[in-house]
C-alpha cells in the first residue's frame, strides 16, 4: 500500500477518553513525518530523472563507441586495402621495368649480333677489295713492264 504525504497529513486518530494520545503532538509530528516523507519522494523523483539522463548519456556514449569501433575498424580496412593495392601496383611496376630492361637487352644483343654481322662483312669486302684491287694492280704493273701483251 503506497501512502502519499498528504495521506499523513489527513490521518485522523480516535481519541479515547482515558490516557490517550495528545492530539497536538500528534499532528506535529504526522506533519514532520509528511514533509520528510514529501523531500524524500522529490529527492527520490530527482534521482529517477538523473538516473534516466545518466542511462540516455550512457547509451548514447555507447552508440558512439560502437560507431568509433566501426569507424576504426573501417579505416584500417581501407589502409589494408590500400597497402595491398600499393603492393600489387609496385609488384605490376617492377614487372613492367623488368620486362622493359629484358626486350632493352635482347634488342641491345639483337644489335649487337648485327653490327658483328656487318662488322665480318665489311671485312669481308675489304678482304675482295684489297684482293681485286691487288689484282688490278699486279695487271697494271705487268701491263706498264711489258710481260703482258695489251
Amino acid at each position: 500500500m503506497n501512502i502519499s504525504p498528504l495521506d499523513i497529513q489527513q490521518q485522523q486518530f480516535k481519541v479515547k477518553t482515558f490516557r490517550g494520545l495528545d492530539p497536538d503532538d500528534v499532528d506535529a509530528f504526522l506533519q514532520s513525518v509528511a514533509g520528510e516523507m514529501e523531500g524524500l519522494l522529490r529527492e527520490n523523483g530527482q534521482l529517477k530523472e538523473l538516473q534516466s539522463r545518466q542511462n540516455h548519456d550512457l547509451l548514447e556514449m555507447a552508440e558512439k563507441e560502437r560507431e568509433l569501433r566501426e569507424t576504426l575498424l573501417s579505416a584500417q580496412r581501407v589502409i589494408e586495402e590500400m597497402k595491398a593495392n600499393a603492393r600489387k601496383e609496385a609488384e605490376l611496376i617492377i614487372s613492367e621495368a623488368e620486362l622493359k630492361g629484358e626486350r632493352i637487352v635482347v634488342d641491345a644483343e639483337r644489335r649487337l649480333a648485327e653490327l658483328k654481322t656487318q662488322i665480318e662483312e665489311i671485312r669481308r669486302q675489304k678482304i675482295q677489295f684489297e684482293m681485286s684491287f691487288k689484282g688490278l694492280l699486279d695487271s697494271f704493273s705487268r701491263q706498264l713492264s711489258g710481260d703482258e701483251p695489251s
